[in-house]
């Protein structure tokens, strides 16, 4: 009779799952439309989307959107507001307007987050009023306004120019709720363990990229740079941390079967860095 296998002594760990989600922003599949986003993150295994609201049509209009999620599987798990430069007309140019149609939307969606960049300088108006109008929506809607860290823009000669107000750290800012995003830390030179343990409970946002400190905003495939995205993401799940990893990587001059496997291996760098720290 063959030996009978010997049974452990020990007691089995619990394996502990990752409370955060890993989405993919619309963005990432630039200059694919928004219905690409949906159909990748279904096929690869992403558990939603982030939707930039852009020229794109789609990505302003709650059917539409509804519609791909549920065909794909694929929940919004968040929106970025038209706060970029090459959306200053998108949803007319009233900059709260922009930010409360967002917010309609993110309700209308199911999700839970809008994504806002900082007003620039000659926004004087807005940028007075933006700390307020920003805790106002939230108290008032139960959406987070999660303002994203920018970076100074480098002129001609390495001469900086600080583009944005009350300023592009929302570190020392008095926001509720924080974006890190891990390429413009490295375009800034922030450290960005050092912001994440800073902003600690504010940090509810997530934007996964890479960069190598160019003065142009890069968004490198994680570990392709010289950002800690692995550290991020292994302090952020020995936390318990539960808010959502957005992966925003640029693949415009990349071929589509070369952009699916960026964003494979952004989703499998995530995954695997997230479930480190709960091993």
């Amino acid at each position: 009779m063959p030996a009978r296998p010997r049974r452990g002594t020990g007691r089995a760990r619990p394996v502990a799952v990752p409370r955060a989600k890993v989405g993919v922003s619309t963005a990432s599949v630039y200059p694919e439309n928004c219905a690409t986003a949906f159909e990748v993150a279904a096929r690869l295994g992403y558990d939603g989307v982030e939707v930039m609201v852009w020229t794109d049509p789609v990505t302003r209009e709650a059917g539409a959107l509804h519609a791909l999620a549920e065909h794909h599987g694929v929940p919004v798990l968040s929106v970025h507001a038209p706060t970029l430069l090459i959306t200053q007309r998108v949803w007319g140019t009233d900059p709260w307007e922009k930010v409360d149609r967002s917010i309609e939307l993110a309700l209308d969606l199911g999700a839970d987050t809008v994504v806002l960049h900082p007003p620039f300088r000659w926004q004087r108006e807005y940028a007075a009023g933006f700390v307020d109008g920003v805790a106002l929506r939230e108290n008032d809607t139960g959406i987070r306004l999660a303002v994203e860290n920018m970076y100074p823009w480098r002129a001609p000669r390495s001469r900086e120019v600080e583009a944005y107000l009350p300023h592009w750290d929302p570190v020392p800012q008095p926001y509720d709720h924080v974006t890190l995003d891990l390429s413009h830390t490295a375009t800034a030179g922030s450290d960005a363990l050092g912001m994440v343990r800073d902003l600690g409970e504010r940090l509810a946002h997530l934007h996964l990229a890479d960069g190598v400190g160019s003065p142009r905003d890069e968004h490198l495939v994680p570990g392709r740079g010289t950002q800690p995205c692995d550290e991020v993401l292994e302090t952020l799940a020995a936390q318990g941390w539960s808010g959502h990893v957005i992966v925003e990587v640029a693949t415009r001059r990349v071929q589509e079967a070369q952009r699916e496997l960026d964003l494979a291996e952004s989703l499998a760098f995530a995954r695997l860095h997230l479930a480190a720290a709960t091993a």
